[in-house]
């Protein structure tokens, strides 16, 4: 396979065709979708994934399909997306994962995070990363914790204007001189 950039356990690539069904499951498991307002079908799936190889092609970045390097199986995506909707810290660029829940409990979000932060600072240039997920995922914000970004503040998400119970967003954020110490970046990553 050919990927983009790596870590210990994960490859990070390029959308194909064959990600199309594996995706949609994971769309549609209410597990995953759990702080989202619904499940997301297969015509959305296949429209996210086609917009993420144009972001890549235009920006150098996105939500990136990730690979078990141990069995080159796809378990998710992790990465990097530009956000434009209406709020005070937009545009921006943020992370985010989503992974098959048999791989969860396991440190793949994170480790996976991690890389995207430093492809995101290293290799794009970026000054700061943020993060956004409803105050109920706890979860996710346990990782953006684990990665060393800093919670900004609470706001209310444009998009979730309607959903009293996911609406209210914890805003994270991470900057260039936060990322991790050099003896991490050079011993645990590829």
């Amino acid at each position: 396979m050919d990927y983009i950039f790596s870590s210990d356990r994960l490859g990070f690539r390029n959308w194909v065709d064959d990600d199309i069904e594996k995706m949609a499951a994971i769309n549609a498991d209410p597990r995953v979708m759990e702080y989202f307002p619904s499940l997301v079908n297969r015509e959305d799936t296949v429209f996210f994934i086609d917009r993420m190889k144009l972001q890549l092609t235009q920006k150098g970045y996105c939500y990136f399909a990730v690979d078990d390097l141990s069995d080159n199986n796809f378990v998710g995506f992790i990465g990097l997306s530009e956000q434009t909707y209406e709020a005070p810290f937009t545009p921006c660029v943020d992370i985010g994962w989503r992974l098959r829940p048999d791989t969860w409990n396991q440190g793949l979000a994170s480790e996976g995070a991690n890389r995207c932060l430093l492809y995101a600072f290293e290799n794009l240039g970026l000054q700061e990363v943020f993060a956004i997920a409803p105050v109920l995922n706890l979860r996710s914000e346990r990782i953006m914790q684990k990665i060393g970004m800093l919670k900004q503040y609470e706001f209310d998400h444009p998009f979730l204007a309607d959903n009293t119970l996911l609406k209210k967003c914890n805003l994270y954020k991470i900057s260039r001189p936060h990322i991790m110490p050099a003896s991490i970046e050079k011993s645990e990553l590829k």
